[in-house]
């Protein structure tokens, strides 16, 4: 009698912010057949109410695990995330003239990728997926392909796994899509974004300003993707977009 072996699940490490992004690029992971482990970041950002909702979106998109691991760039400030004497902006991005905003984060996804990759080799997976989009992506040095693909290079010269010949792939399926398209592809997959916290200044319940830039893009896919949007708002109004 021929012995029938079942083959492992593929896995893969998927970064979650408890964003709309990241909710929806989880979504894509798991379409395609990956076992999927959630890593969630506390950085020290001032909108710990993704965190909260990253714990939710994980449930009910069916990860194997979610960990929340602990990162303290907060100490250093430079950002409007982490550092709260640094005001987040509420006008409209254009009217902001230097090429990156003071929400950049310095050195946030090498870290939070790096923190993936470690998991990923004690997993023994060999994909990592993260919700980066150069479309909606604010001007972040750290969201654009050329980046994704040196970390790759690097991932795969720097782990055990690399140089026994075991590639390490990072995804980033949302990287040329604008954020109608996410979420026509996440509504499709089953997102439920009513889970999913996207502001800057959201307060502890996940409530929305409706203000800052975060907020505008959102409810501008919303709005182009023909999709309610279910964001909870503070003052209860969605922003206006022109």
């Amino acid at each position: 009698m021929t012995e029938i072996t079942e083959t492992p699940p593929r896995r893969a490490v998927v970064l979650l912010s408890g964003g709309l992004d990241s909710a929806t690029c989880l979504a894509i992971a798991r379409e395609q057949g990956f076992e999927c482990y959630a890593l969630s970041v506390a950085y020290g950002q001032r909108h710990a109410a993704e965190l909260t909702a990253s714990k939710r979106v994980a449930d009910s998109l069916g990860a194997a695990e979610h960990r929340l691991a602990r990162v303290g760039l907060g100490q250093f400030g430079g950002s409007a995330l982490t550092d709260p004497t640094i005001d987040v902006p509420i006008e409209a991005r254009g009217a902001d003239t230097s090429p990156i905003p003071v929400t950049y984060v310095p050195a946030r996804n090498t870290v939070m990728l790096s923190i993936a990759l470690a998991w990923a080799e004690v997993l023994g997976a060999r994909n990592i997926f993260v919700g980066v989009n150069a479309v909606d992506y604010s001007g972040y040095p750290d969201c654009r392909p050329e980046y994704i693909q040196a970390f790759e290079t690097m991932a795969n010269l720097a782990t055990k796994a690399g140089v026994e010949g075991e590639r390490l792939t990072i995804h980033a399926p949302l990287i040329s899509l604008s954020k109608a398209e996410i979420i026509r592809q996440g509504t499709t997959l089953g997102v439920d974004y009513a889970q999913t916290v996207t502001c800057y200044l959201a307060d502890d319940t996940g409530r929305a300003c409706g203000r800052c830039e975060a907020c505008r893009l959102r409810r501008a896919g919303f709005l182009e993707a023909g999709v309610d949007d279910p964001t909870r708002y503070v003052n209860g109004k969605p922003p206006e977009i022109s």
